[in-house]
């Protein structure tokens, strides 16, 4: 059994603690540690490795705290990216997407989400590939939303294949729209929670910004736009090629999928698996690959796909 003890500010102890010493709970049934409190000196016990994961989690509570910041959500991130031996955590919670909903502020939760938004930043057309639950649409909207509201660009289209899995969309009620809105939602459900209702309700009755399928892609130039298409794992070689020559002058493209989850029929090959050996080597493109240690949903959800990758493995 190891010790070691770290020397907090007092004023900073309440944060630390949490609620109902909620934050060190956590804390201690992460990394199987004690920790006991007194005035400022934080004492942690357990093995070596433990002590050690522990104390750079405290250390990055306690720099976040500092800036007034810390709240239970940064808390459990913390814990998830020192646990995943992440060595910059600090770094990748500063840096911060400002946006305009019930959302104000959306960071990056992991080093390759970190590495994903400042792809955006620094490349015209950059690809997020990676399990579900990596923050890959979440971010890029983040990121349109944020050069939009900066008149960095002048529209955001935001797109994705109506690809039917399992069920036939002639089967569902109502007209084409009806049909295909579906297949949007996880697009418009982002797109709320980052901006005031009303103001993209009035947005989206102008055409500046857009939610369409893939198909009515077809035959445009897309100028001055931020550009997402999602669910691109979904995509024919031929959509995927017509999608891409699409952009027009002064546009960002992020295109995002998960090539384990390809619902297209069996003699139809995914353009995001192809689009990876044909453009790898092209300058002003970056292509971001996320793995289940960037799954920032329920902790369950990690396990999950981990699970998966090591069954689909094994065969």
């Amino acid at each position: 059994m190891a010790k070691d003890t770290l020397e907090i500010s007092e004023t900073l102890v309440p944060t630390i603690l949490g609620n109902k010493d909620t934050h060190i709970r956590m804390l201690n049934n992460i990394f199987s540690v004690k920790t006991s409190v007194f005035g400022g000196i934080f004492t942690l016990e357990g093995d070596k490795t433990s002590i050690e994961l522990a104390r750079k989690a405290l250390e990055d509570m306690v720099s976040i705290a500092a800036t007034g910041k810390l709240t239970t959500d940064k808390v459990t991130d913390i814990l998830r990216m020192v646990s995943d031996k992440t060595p910059d955590a600090c770094d990748v919670m500063s840096d911060c997407i400002k946006v305009a909903g019930r959302v104000k502020r959306v960071n990056p939760k992991s080093s390759t989400q970190r590495a994903y938004v400042e792809a955006i930043r620094k490349n015209d057309m950059v690809f997020g590939i990676g399990p579900a639950g990596t923050g890959k649409t979440y971010l890029a909207m983040a990121m349109g939303i944020h050069y939009f509201l900066r008149k960095k660009c002048g529209k955001i289209i935001l797109t994705r294949p109506a690809v039917e899995a399992g069920e036939n969309l002639g089967f569902l009620p109502g007209d084409i729209s009806d049909k295909i809105n579906p297949y949007l939602r996880p697009l418009y459900d982002a797109l709320y929670s980052m901006m005031d209702f009303s103001k993209v309700t009035a947005l989206l009755e102008q055409g500046v910004i857009e939610v369409a399928p893939l198909a009515f892609m077809r035959g445009r130039t897309l100028n001055d736009a931020f550009i997402i298409l999602d669910e691109a794992q979904n995509t024919t070689e031929e959509q995927m090629k017509m999608f891409l020559t699409r952009m027009g002058f002064q546009s960002k493209v992020v295109v995002t999928g998960d090539v384990t989850q390809v619902d297209l029929p069996a003699n139809k090959n995914s353009g995001l698996i192809l689009v990876q050996q044909i453009l790898k080597d092209i300058k002003g493109i970056s292509f971001q690959q996320f793995t289940e240690k960037d799954v920032v949903r329920h902790p369950l959800v990690q396990r999950i796909v981990k699970a998966y990758d090591g069954y689909y493995g094994d065969k």
